[in-house]
């Protein structure tokens, strides 16, 4: 009895499976552009599925200079040392995008540099999906 449920099992892991990768898609990021936003972190959150990041452009405080921008998940940033504090509100930053192919203010995160003490923060949207 066991053994005729072994294939039906099999199917619905290979179709969790499926269905888990299929979600994470990054075609709507231009990988072939890096656009870098010099402003102020006006927001940091630290959620799943992925973390967000919303930088001021400098010289403005007008909505339409607010860039989205999208991280990987909080646990893939952890293990590369980061925490729900290492970005704060108010921190200078300038912060390297793969920019949306639609044109609007947004991009997939590739580094950060905080403008006060130089430090670079790494953990690319891209690379950190496909490593394990």
């Amino acid at each position: 009895m066991r053994w005729k449920l072994l294939p039906a099992i099999a199917l619905a892991v290979l179709v969790s499976g499926v269905a888990a990768s299929a979600h994470h898609s990054f075609a709507m990021f231009d990988s072939s552009k890096i656009t870098t936003l010099r402003g102020t972190v006006k927001e940091f959150r630290w959620v799943n599925p992925h973390v967000a990041l919303f930088v001021q452009i400098d010289g403005s405080n007008a909505p339409d200079k607010l860039w989205a921008v999208e991280l990987t998940s909080p646990s893939n940033l952890k293990r590369r040392g980061w925490s729900r504090t290492t970005l704060k509100t108010g921190d200078r930053v300038a912060v390297d995008v793969n920019p949306l192919r639609d044109g609007k203010r947004g991009g997939g995160f590739v580094k950060a540099t905080l403008l006060d003490s130089g430090r670079v923060l790494g953990g690319s949207l891209i690379e950190a999906e496909r490593k394990p």
